[in-house]
């Protein structure tokens, strides 16, 4: 069994990771068929800066399919033994269908420019 985490907006991925509604949780067999999922809601605040690498890491996860983060994120999801995919898109069922078929590859694009502003601001990304 696996488990891979997608951060979810609206059953799509969510492009920036850190400010997600929420992480869908699948639950994958030994042939990379989706047994079960769940949704789990994103903890307040900035990816990097929350402690969703701890939760997710204690819920099993040992995948992220993500749009896009920040290499602070990255760096804390990769010390918590999750290996993170960015530059996915669509779908979140289809997104994760794609990874067990083996279609899904990293793009190693990280958010470049991640500055944090005032309070409930949130912060500014271009890609």
């Amino acid at each position: 069994m696996m488990k891979v985490a997608v951060p979810t907006r609206a059953d799509v991925v969510d492009d920036h990771f850190g400010h997600c509604e929420a992480y869908t949780i699948f639950t994958l067999d030994e042939n990379g068929q989706i047994k079960d999922f769940e949704l789990m809601p994103s903890p307040q605040g900035c990816g990097c800066k929350s402690n969703i690498a701890s939760i997710l890491q204690q819920n099993g996860v040992g995948i992220m399919l993500a749009g896009n983060m920040g290499v602070g994120a990255l760096n804390t999801l990769n010390l918590h033994g999750i290996e993170v995919y960015r530059g996915c898109s669509g779908d979140i069922h289809q997104v994760v269908k794609d990874f067990a078929q083996g279609k899904i590859r990293d793009s190693k694009e990280s958010c470049r420019n991640h500055q944090h502003h005032g309070e409930g601001v949130g912060h500014q990304c271009n890609h």
